[in-house]
């Protein structure tokens, strides 16, 4: 027993002493950990006095590195030259020599100094460059629009993608100090109205087909419409032969609004298109300006007026009148919007809207966000332009001959009947939204909409010079190019060579062509012409129709 005892004595006397090791162990590595940080904090702490630590992000910029404006004054862009080149732009300086309001100061200066000087994101860009960027897009276009008009439209296309453009000129726009400059920048194409091109459109295969008959021989905006599709049809053709992938048909009172892609490009949007798709559709928005006396629509007007493709039936319903505010219809004009065509073997016109093709119906899609601004009566002398060139007596009657559209219609007989201060009234009531509870009502509910992106751009293109260089650079070349001839003929030989099988209907071959599409294909729709949007009895009648 005694030797048991003696036993359990030694073993506990070992066991202790065990323990008491062990929590003094445990206690030098709590002291360790407490004091490691503290020693590596106080280490940093003076590295970081003595200036020795550098900003990794200011080691990658070189000391000559261009400051933003306002950054040579500013305590956030401020570094010492004693500092060497690793000075950090993001560092402190210990200068007390600036203040925060003398920075401000310095920063709105230069920027007032930039845009004063044109200084601009624009200025640089080379626009004439061949780009190998697909797809490759171009706009065709009749127009009769001056220089003011036209350059800013062209180069906001540029900008967005496009890299070909084939304009049918007349009136202002065929005179020898707008087309001068046009010829001189590169992938615009000028055709003129000169006798030959008509003869040459006078044998096209449309006459013969049916889809556009009901558009022949009437004045004014039929007439418009049947010449816009035979323009067209010439500029598939030079489309096709300049490699393009997509072809468009613009007014130059109207731009292509790109939303929806993941940058604002056409090239980008028509890129995520799929390869199955023949057609896309842009729906049109139409300007809805706030002033009567708008000089520069584009530059000007940032309020659009959503289309009834892009609004829930609801809301198009429910705030209808409100949206019309007394006039005929949803939009002063079309509602029906443009399309874009894949070039392809037998593409056709199918009027100013829309493409279609002679041997099968293309596959379409309907575009959710992108839309096509239509810049209609923003000015006031839109009333009187369309008066001017429009014959029609200014009856309701009579002008049914001129104009498709019934905003169209009454515009002209105010323009044609009224005194200057009454049809300034009539404008100011049906066209100017003066409104601005109406305005920022229809604004939060999504029927109206504010759209910058344009008016940027070709503020930004207006103040780097670019419309300036596009005119001292036509001078510069005018002596190599005679004004009446150039390129409007080199068009016409081009469509009258490689495109004769298309245009010219007399052919033999052409004949036994449209003699088989006729086979195939019992009737032919009739071209689509400018539609207003679903009126509010025509929407309620076919819901009633559905029910």
């Amino acid at each position: 027993m005694a030797g048991y005892r003696g036993g359990s004595s030694t073993a506990a006397s070992a066991g202790g002493g065990g323990g008491a090791s062990a929590a003094a162990f445990a206690t030098r590595m709590l002291l360790l950990l407490t004091l490691l940080p503290l020693a590596l904090a106080a280490f940093a702490f003076a590295l970081q006095w003595r200036g020795g630590m550098r900003d990794p992000a200011g080691a990658a910029w070189p000391a000559d590195t261009q400051r933003f404006p306002g950054m040579e004054n500013s305590p956030l862009g401020s570094s010492s030259s004693s500092h060497g080149g690793g000075a950090s732009y993001f560092a402190v300086s210990s200068s007390s020599s600036s203040s925060p309001g003398a920075d401000c100061a310095e920063i709105l200066g230069r920027s007032a100094a930039s845009s004063s000087n044109g200084i601009s994101l624009y200025r640089g860009w080379n626009f004439d460059s061949e780009s190998s960027i697909t797809p490759k897009i171009c706009i065709t276009g009749s127009t009769s629009a001056g220089l003011h008009q036209i350059l800013p439209w062209l180069y906001y296309h540029k900008v967005i993608g496009v890299s070909h453009f084939f304009l049918f000129v007349e009136g202002e726009a065929a005179k020898p100090a707008v087309t001068s400059v046009l010829e001189s920048i590169r992938g615009v194409k000028i055709i003129y109205r000169t006798k030959e091109l008509k003869e040459k459109q006078d044998k096209s295969r449309i006459w013969n087909e049916t889809w556009l008959s009901g558009f022949f021989y009437k004045p004014c905006n039929y007439e418009l419409f049947v010449k816009q599709s035979l323009n067209m049809e010439m500029a598939i053709i030079m489309a096709r032969d300049a490699g393009m992938d997509w072809i468009i048909h613009l007014d130059t009172d109207e731009l292509i609004h790109p939303a929806g892609a993941r940058e604002y490009s056409l090239r980008r949007l028509l890129l995520d298109v799929p390869d199955n798709v023949d057609m896309v559709i842009f729906p049109n928005y139409e300007s809805s300006i706030e002033r009567d006396d708008i000089k520069d629509p584009f530059t000007e007007v940032s309020m659009f007026k959503k289309n009834y493709d892009h609004l829930p039936k609801d809301t198009y319903f429910g705030l209808y009148k409100e949206a019309t505010r007394g006039n005929p219809n949803y939009f002063l004009t079309y509602g029906n919007g443009k399309s874009a065509a894949r070039v392809q073997e037998h593409l056709r016109p199918n009027g100013a809207h829309r493409w279609h093709n002679y041997m099968k119906s293309p596959n379409e899609i309907k575009l959710e966000e992108a839309a096509i601004l239509h810049y209609t009566y923003t000015k006031f002398s839109d009333l009187t332009s369309r008066r001017d060139r429009c014959g029609c007596k200014p009856t309701k009657e009579d002008v049914k001959r001129c104009f498709i559209l019934e905003f169209d219609r009454l515009a002209f007989i105010i323009a044609s009947t009224a005194t200057e201060e009454e049809m300034r009234n009539w404008y100011r009531e049906h066209v100017v939204w003066t409104d601005k509870d109406t305005n920022l009502k229809l604004l939060r509910k999504g029927v109206l909409t504010r759209i910058y992106a344009p008016m940027a751009i070709i503020r930004g293109l207006k103040e780097s010079g670019v419309f300036t260089n596009a005119v001292t650079s036509a001078k510069a070349q005018s002596k190599t190019k005679s004004s009446n001839t150039g390129f409007g003929n080199e068009a016409i030989q081009l469509n009258g060579t490689a495109g004769q099988s298309t245009l010219e209907g007399g052919h033999e071959k052409l004949q036994a062509t449209v003699r088989k599409i006729l086979e195939m294909v019992d009737a032919q729709e009739e071209a689509m012409p400018p539609m207003s949007p679903p009126g509010f009895l025509e929407l309620t009648e076919s819901a009633t129709a559905l029910s």
